[in-house]
C-alpha cells in the first residue's frame, strides 16, 4: 500500500511557519555570536539583521493567515 497523504493548505502553512521560525532562531544565534567577537564584520552583521527582520515579517504574515478573523 502506497497511500499518499496530501497536506492541506493549513498544514503546509504550519510547516512553512516552523521552518521560518527555526531560520529566525538560527539567525538570532548567529547575530549574537558575531556581536560577541572583537572583530565583528559590521556589514555581515547588518545583512543578518536585515534577513532576520524579513523572516519575522514572513512569520507574521503566515501567522495571520492561520489565525481566523474574529468578528467582535
Amino acid at each position: 500500500m502506497n497511500a499518499q497523504h496530501e497536506m492541506s493548505p493549513d498544514e503546509i502553512a504550519r510547516a512553512r511557519l516552523e521552518v521560518l521560525r527555526r531560520e529566525h532562531r538560527d539567525l538570532d544565534e548567529a547575530i549574537a555570536a558575531l556581536a560577541e567577537q572583537a572583530l565583528t564584520a559590521s556589514l555581515t552583521l547588518q545583512r543578518l539583521k536585515k534577513q532576520k527582520l524579513l523572516l519575522k515579517d514572513k512569520i507574521a504574515r503566515l501567522e495571520d493567515q492561520l489565525t481566523p478573523d474574529i468578528i467582535a
